[in-house]
């Protein structure tokens, strides 16, 4: 029987030694040949060097992110917690047609995962982006996260959620897009800025670490998600 918060994958299993020089190798070229007829010849690049290691890794981050939050979701799949690498260009002017880098999601909640707060990692050609949050809020979730800003307690809750992370390394506070409180809110209030926002998360970005190309990169991302934590947690705790 699968584990809670794990697909069911029969027969595989999946072990992470890390990422390789190859693996950077391949987003750089794609970045060079964004095209469906590079991508096609090098989809066996494509899997070993960036899906295959990313599957293990998927597979040890959430056995212990649920250290974290038992609820924790990892599913090693792609449309799971390995984003596509397929853009979706319908309503972009930049058609090229995928991705040029590595997106993982670790979410906590039923149903679809991106209505839920989680923890993200994206790998580039040249940089690491770990963090936890929730980029864009619904229209419900939306309001009952302005509820909760504006709560005493509860907006109090997420000022110190969001202390701890900062204290904790240079993470940016992202998901302002407003550039006014919304109607019915304070705008003199202790947290108006907040209430400007659409989504919420602590992200840091870095160089990729030495540890990227060997089995203690799941303990570096681990440990950066420690640190972000407390931002998910209230995240959750304002979900539910």
């Amino acid at each position: 029987m699968a584990r809670p918060g794990f697909a069911s994958n029969p027969g595989m299993l999946m072990t992470f030694s890390g990422f390789t020089l190859d693996s950077v190798a391949f987003l750089r070229s794609l970045a060079a040949h964004n095209d469906r007829e590079w991508f096609e010849a090098n989809r066996d690049s494509y899997e070993s060097q960036l899906l295959e290691p990313a599957r293990g890794l998927v597979v040890e981050l959430g056995a212990r992110l649920r250290d974290l939050s038992p609820a924790i979701r990892a599913d090693p799949r792609v449309n799971g917690s390995i984003l596509r690498i397929n853009r979706d260009t319908r309503f972009s002017r930049d058609k090229t047609p995928y991705k040029t880098h590595l997106d993982l999601w670790f979410w906590e909640g039923g149903g679809p995962s991106r209505e839920h707060p989680g923890y993200f990692l994206r790998l580039t050609e040249s940089e690491l982006v770990l963090g936890a949050g929730r980029h864009v809020f619904d229209a419900p979730s939306l309001e009952r996260y302005r509820s909760a800003v504006a709560d005493a307690r509860l907006g109090v809750a997420l000022d110190r959620a969001l202390k701890k992370v900062r204290a904790a390394g240079p993470y940016v506070i992202g998901g302002r897009e407003l550039k006014r409180v919304p109607a019915g809110f304070s705008a003199t209030g202790a947290r108006a800025e907040l209430l400007m926002y659409t989504g919420l998360w602590a992200e840091v970005t870095r160089d990729h670490p030495r540890q990227l190309f060997s089995p203690g990169f799941a303990d570096y991302c681990f440990e950066r998600f420690r640190e972000v934590r407390p931002l998910h947690e209230w995240l959750v705790a304002m979900s539910s």
